[in-house]
């Protein structure tokens, strides 16, 4: 989640500060952000050096979505624009409101659990407005434009999907009042992140950071190492997850309408209920798992 215990010493409600031509805006300058903890894009900042990065990031996950990305991403991930250049937030905005009422907002960095949630519940994914230097091509320590666009933004595009993130900032919201945003962060991490799904072209990927990510697509969806589990909403919740190495457990779904029907049940029991269950080692098995094997 583009999440962190942020909620003190943050800067909020503070006029933008502008920056020159190609002038970077340090990361984490929440100065810049409104209350609600977005802020403009300011198309400007952006070198020429941002834009080849992208375009060759662009170009390398594009070369090798096919047969590895689920249907639904593939043919939205057109809706970006020219890959060339980062894109401008209004423009994608634009094509999303039409399609799924959708819209995408400038953040400066990682920002508070509750802030999250409440822009989800608005439909308005926070999207960093940073890019990665070259240095980081390969890796990045926190999401930036990259990540966020490429890897979140195309199911956007998908009603389905749309209509689930939603659901999930409104269940966030309430999450985060029961003191249960760890165990809704798990469903996050391992379905809008990290989630697979099998379909009639066969397993493919749907999550963010594996869409995005250069080694860890082709691993995800054909490596014989992780375990590869069928969704389950309670074993979700209960499994933690590895932040500096590709999962050792992907869960995979049958349809986006299955997604969005988890979401539909009061979670308060189900939060009592696995909290009294305990933990799950990233990893391990658990009686009742439903492994999925590859072809």
């Amino acid at each position: 989640m583009k999440t962190s215990g942020l909620e003190k010493g943050v800067n909020q409600g503070v006029a933008p500060v502008t920056y020159g031509q190609g002038e970077r805006p340090p990361r984490g300058d929440y100065a810049r952000a409104r209350s609600d903890y977005t802020c403009a894009q300011d198309y400007a900042q952006y070198s020429e050096a941002d834009h080849d990065t992208y375009r060759r990031l662009y170009a390398r996950q594009s070369a090798q979505i096919e047969g590895l990305a689920c249907r639904e991403f593939i043919d939205a991930v057109a809706q970006l624009g020219a890959p060339d250049r980062i894109p401008r937030f209004e423009a994608i905005s634009e094509r999303l409101r039409k399609a799924t009422r959708w819209e995408i907002v400038g953040v400066p960095g990682l920002i508070p659990e509750e802030a999250f949630f409440a822009l989800l519940a608005q439909r308005r994914f926070p999207v960093t407005d940073w890019m990665r230097t070259p240095e980081e091509f390969d890796y990045v320590v926190e999401p930036d434009v990259f990540h966020d666009l490429f890897g979140h933004v195309p199911l956007l595009f998908n009603p389905m999907f749309a209509d689930y993130m939603q659901a999930y900032g409104e269940g966030g919201l309430k999450a985060a009042r029961l003191g249960s945003a760890e165990l809704l962060a798990r469903l996050y991490w391992y379905t809008v992140e990290f989630g697979l799904i099998r379909g009639s072209e066969g397993l493919r990927a749907y999550g963010a950071g594996v869409l995005s990510s250069a080694g860890e697509l082709r691993y995800s969806v054909s490596s014989p190492e992780p375990r590869r589990i069928g969704f389950e909403l309670e074993r979700i919740m209960r499994t933690r997850y590895k932040i500096d190495s590709y999962q050792a457990s992907y869960f995979v779904i049958d349809s986006f309408d299955q997604l969005f029907e988890a979401t539909a049940p009061d979670f308060t029991p189900i939060y009592e209920r696995v909290s009294r269950l305990g933990e799950i080692e990233a990893g391990a098995a658990a009686d009742g798992d439903r492994a999925i094997a590859l072809p």
